[in-house]
């Protein structure tokens, strides 16, 4: 794969970050809150579990440092939180729903990540790819006939 080992220390530092903001949320909710001028919420555990799901992210981001080649999946579905995160801020912030204070939170989840992420899924294609055939092939030739 091109770029694998960078690819790799990418994911192992996403995974690391995802754990470790999961846990705080997960642990602490009302500190996220505090941290971006939000007022507090009358039902701190769905932060809570919205830290959680951050969290096993991470693991997942841990995997796919394990093995690179296979990770073009789940890491396609992180991208796709990271690009609908910051857009659902966008209209919360236009909305008056939200504050301009939480806007660091998108650049240290979010922002910061679409560029490896998508080189990522640029040179994990072809693995992909292959597999995706490699299937097909496998499927063809075990298809029994009435």
């Amino acid at each position: 794969m091109r770029r694998r080992r960078q690819h790799r220390r990418l994911f192992v530092a996403a995974g690391a970050y995802n754990i470790a903001w999961g846990a705080w949320v997960a642990l602490r909710p009302e500190s996220f809150y505090q941290a971006t001028d939000l007022p507090l919420p009358t039902h701190p555990e769905i932060a809570a579990c919205l830290g959680m799901v951050v969290g096993l992210y991470g693991i997942i981001y841990l995997e796919i440092a394990r093995v690179p080649e296979r990770g073009w999946i789940p890491a396609a579905v992180g991208l796709t939180g990271k690009l609908l995160g910051p857009a659902a801020l966008a209209l919360h912030i236009a909305a008056g729903n939200w504050p301009t204070s939480a806007l660091p939170v998108i650049v240290f989840n979010d922002l910061i990540w679409w560029l490896p992420f998508a080189l990522y899924l640029r040179d994990a294609w072809p693995h992909f790819h292959a597999d995706l055939s490699a299937v097909r092939q496998r499927s063809g030739s075990m298809t029994v006939k009435r």
